[in-house]
């Protein structure tokens, strides 16, 4: 079995502020969100420059941060927030959502959309790429902090947490990390590389992140204010998932059907 490194979860003071990991993961992939967009600008013939890619990370970035937390405290920890308004403020404890967070960049690229005269989908194709840097990071953050720990397992890879009782646990954030940062990133920016039509690519991101948040949340404990939803197995994290999943078929079906009567127009 696995032991949990017992990681600290500061990475180091500024004076009297202690910067947290999990803070420095978000910066890590802000970052690297941006540099993608600005090598994905150069190919974009004109379509995209240097000022508009770090505009556009910046509506992003507001709207993964307070849609995060806002998101997580309503959909996961509405109690506390109601007893504690100020618990809202503590991001660095951890606890944030990524369903509130993709409300908040939806929000966010409106916004951007609206002032810089871009259609809602053509940002959401250029970015979509982008995010697995950024939910990669941030599962990083979880299990440096030791949350989001998996279900007890008697797999030889199990991993005890010494906060979560003796038993040895799937290391789920190691799986999520995997699905939603590496394997989701591999397949977006491949499946990128060539045109598509509108709204593929946003549509393709919904459905592969929808299937695989809800295969990992079979080996992630469930959030303990919920527990199973339905049939003793069915958690929050996959209820809230389905729609994607839905959505990006929808999409995906949409910006095909669109390409084939465009194709079925110009050839008459």
């Amino acid at each position: 079995m696995l032991h949990w490194p017992n990681l600290d979860p500061i990475a180091f003071h500024l004076g009297p502020v202690a910067v947290h990991w999990y803070g420095l993961m978000y910066l890590v992939g802000f970052l690297g969100a941006w540099l993608l967009g600005l090598y994905r600008a150069k190919k974009s013939h004109g379509e995209w420059n240097a000022d508009l890619v770090s505009d556009l990370l910046f509506y992003c970035a507001l709207g993964v941060i307070l849609g995060g937390r806002v998101g997580y405290m309503v959909l996961y920890n509405f109690p506390t927030l109601i007893e504690h308004p100020l618990s809202l403020f503590k991001v660095w404890d951890g606890g944030m959502s990524f369903h509130g967070g993709l409300i908040g960049v939806l929000l966010a690229a409106w916004l951007f959309c609206r002032k810089k005269k871009k259609k809602f989908f053509q940002v959401m194709d250029f970015i979509a790429p982008l995010v697995p840097l950024g939910l990669g990071a941030g599962r990083v953050g979880n299990f440096i902090n030791g949350e989001l720990w998996g279900r007890v397992t008697t797999m030889f890879w199990g991993m005890i947490y010494p906060q979560a009782g003796p038993l040895p646990r799937y290391p789920s954030e190691v799986y999520e990390f995997l699905l939603e940062g590496v394997l989701l990133f591999i397949i977006l920016w491949f499946y990128s590389r060539k045109p598509k039509p509108s709204m593929d690519v946003s549509g393709m991101f919904l459905l592969c992140y929808g299937c695989f948040r809800v295969f990992a949340e079979f080996f992630r404990e469930p959030d303990p204010q919920y527990g199973y939803i339905f049939w003793n197995w069915v958690t929050v994290g996959q209820l809230y998932s389905i729609p994607m999943i839905i959505g990006g078929v929808a999409l995906l079906w949409w910006a095909y059907s669109k390409a084939a009567g465009k194709k079925l127009a110009s050839a008459k």
